[in-house]
Parts: C-alpha cells; sequence; structure tokens
C-alpha cells in the first residue's frame, strides 16, 4: 500500500492536503511534514467554519501560513489526502464535494475507529497519533526527513500524545522522539507548542475550570462553552483545547466533558477518562476517537446534552 501512495503523489499534478475541521497540532503538523515532501504542487486547505484561520500556536510551522481556505477553495486536484480525519464529516460542504468528486483519495490516519472513507485507507489504530504513522511512512519509503518535516511530525507526535504521557505512547514513540532530536532543537518545539499563549487563553481557560460542574461523587466533571462566554473572552476555536485533560486530572474524576455550543440545539463534546473507554459514550451519539480521549455533536440544547451524557457516563461507570 505504501507503494501505491508513492505512486500516486509521484503521477499527480495537483494535490490537496486535507485537516480535519478545528485542526489540533497533529493535522497541523502531519499536513506542514507532507506539504514540505511534496513540494509545490500541494496545497493544504486547513478547515475551520467558513474562514481561514488556525491556532497561532503553529505559526511556526512556516508553509501553513500560504493555506488554502474553503471560500477561495478550486476543484482542480488530481489527489487528495486526509490527514488524521476519522470520518467523511469530518470534511465539511464544499471540501467533501472536491474530495468525493476526485478519483485519487487517501485517507492516513491513527484512529481506531475510522472505518476508511477513501480509495486507499492508510489507517493504523491505536497508534500515538497520525505524526507517528507518517513519520513511520517515511521510513518504510526510505524517504529522507528534513529538519522542516521534522518540525511538524514532532509537533504532531508531542501534542497528540500529551507530551508523551497518555497510553498510547509506546517505546517506539520515544525512539521517533529520540531521532528527531538528532535532526532538531525539540526542546524549542515544545516551548512553542506550549509556553506562548494569548493572556485571554489563559483568562478563558481559568473561568471554565473555576466553573466546572462534578457530580456522582465527583467521578464526573464538566464545563460549558457557551456563545455568551466565547465573547466575553473573544475566545477563538483552539482556546479550548487542553480544558478537558485538566479536568480529567482531578483526583477521584473518571470522566470529564467539554460540551460547546456551536450553533443553536448543537453542541460538540469532548471527552476524556482515566479507565473508561470514552468511545463507548460517543458512539451513543455517532462520534468517535480513542479509549481515553473522543468526540462527538449532539444535537440538542446544551442542558440536554449534559443529561444524555450524565446518563450514559453513569451507564458506563
Amino acid at each position: 500500500m505504501e507503494k501505491e501512495i508513492i505512486n500516486l503523489i509521484n503521477n499527480s499534478n495537483r494535490a490537496l492536503i486535507i485537516t480535519h475541521i478545528n485542526p489540533d497540532g497533529d493535522t497541523l503538523g502531519c499536513a506542514s511534514a507532507l506539504k514540505y515532501f511534496m513540494g509545490d504542487k500541494a496545497d493544504i486547505l486547513i478547515q475551520i467554519k467558513d474562514n481561514f484561520d488556525f491556532p497561532n500556536t503553529y505559526s511556526f510551522l512556516e508553509n501553513l501560513n500560504n493555506s488554502k481556505n474553503l471560500s477561495t477553495l478550486k476543484d482542480e486536484y488530481d489527489l487528495i489526502i486526509a490527514l488524521d480525519v476519522a470520518s467523511i464529516d469530518r470534511i465539511i460542504d464544499k471540501a467533501r464535494t472536491i474530495f468525493e468528486k476526485c478519483e485519487n483519495t487517501i485517507v492516513i490516519d491513527h484512529h481506531k475507529t475510522n472505518t476508511g472513507f477513501a480509495k486507499i485507507n492508510y489507517i493504523k489504530g491505536g497508534i500515538s497519533s497520525t505524526g507517528e504513522v507518517l513519520y513511520d511512512f517515511f521510513k518504510k519509503m526510505d524517504i529522507k526527513i528534513t529538519p522542516k518535516m521534522a518540525q511538524g511530525l514532532y509537533s504532531a507526535i508531542l501534542t497528540d500524545t500529551g507530551c508523551f504521557k497518555y497510553e498510547s505512547t509506546t517505546p517506539h514513540t520515544f525512539a521517533i522522539a529520540s531521532e528527531i532530536s538528532k535532526i532538531i532543537d525539540t526542546s524549542k518545539i515544545a516551548d512553542l507548542c506550549y509556553t506562548n499563549k494569548p493572556k485571554n487563553l489563559i483568562l478563558f481557560q481559568n473561568y471554565l475550570v473555576s466553573n466546572a460542574k462534578f457530580c456522582l461523587n465527583d467521578k464526573i466533571a464538566y464545563t460549558l462553552i457557551t456563545k455568551e462566554i466565547v465573547g466575553k473572552f473573544s475566545a477563538k476555536d483552539e482556546y479550548s483545547e487542553g480544558i478537558c485533560e485538566t479536568l480529567r486530572s482531578i483526583s477521584g474524576v473518571e470522566i470529564a466533558f467539554v460540551l460547546k455550543e456551536t450553533q443553536q440545539n448543537k453542541i460538540k463534546v469532548s471527552i476524556r477518562t482515566k479507565e473508561v473507554d470514552a468511545t463507548k459514550i460517543t458512539e451513543k451519539f455517532n462520534g468517535g476517537g480513542h479509549k481515553r480521549a473522543a468526540g462527538c455533536t449532539i444535537k440538542e440544547k446544551i442542558n440536554r446534552a449534559v443529561e444524555l451524557l450524565i446518563e450514559e457516563a453513569k451507564n458506563i461507570l
């Protein structure tokens, strides 16, 4: 399968690399690395609703700054590669139409819930990150990893393993990090990813944690992000990243939820757990993810969504 992917890349005239909606460090880092490998014939599409934007944290990955947006996207690609995209509904609107019409499509991913929606599905479920999957792909095909590619790959692995503390982190993950450290200053990448946060991001996150609620003898913790709260702090989409992990880190908490109001009666849910399989909760709402980190969308008012999630969590606990 690896050779087939390389052949498609080499034979393509115009290629599009797609991140998942509301991108994180894994999808962005992989997109950056693959773009550096593919060169000028590849564009990156970063999906955040209908506007071009991405977390400023990752602006040091320079080729992301020249990415396409949904409003200027054209149907001109003979190859589309989706990175870290767990399901087709993580590609939205115009981009999905172009993806489905394209003759050659590839998915490179690490989500165990990904059933495959492309012509070629290069899915390694349970691996720590798509960054690790892509690194192994490059090595298997004897592709030299340049410093620019290494920056993206390390950012992907570092952020999706929670700084190497999630259970999906293996000795092989550490071995990759060790190899990358021979190419770039990995401590600098860590600083760029974690110690360069805007003031209003910190205030926003502090508010969410301070207003968290607990139930079932503190085994369940959750916080709500309404449009009013977003407006109060001028919060960007990525500002809620890490909140669920913070709630999960509290002693006694087994399941943590973050519920974000994206539209009227449409709630985006992030779930983190310690022992419980988070996908057992999200699958009830047609979501997916990993055993300890999963997500879904619930089409209800935010308070009703909380009730439904707590009910499912109680059943599992």
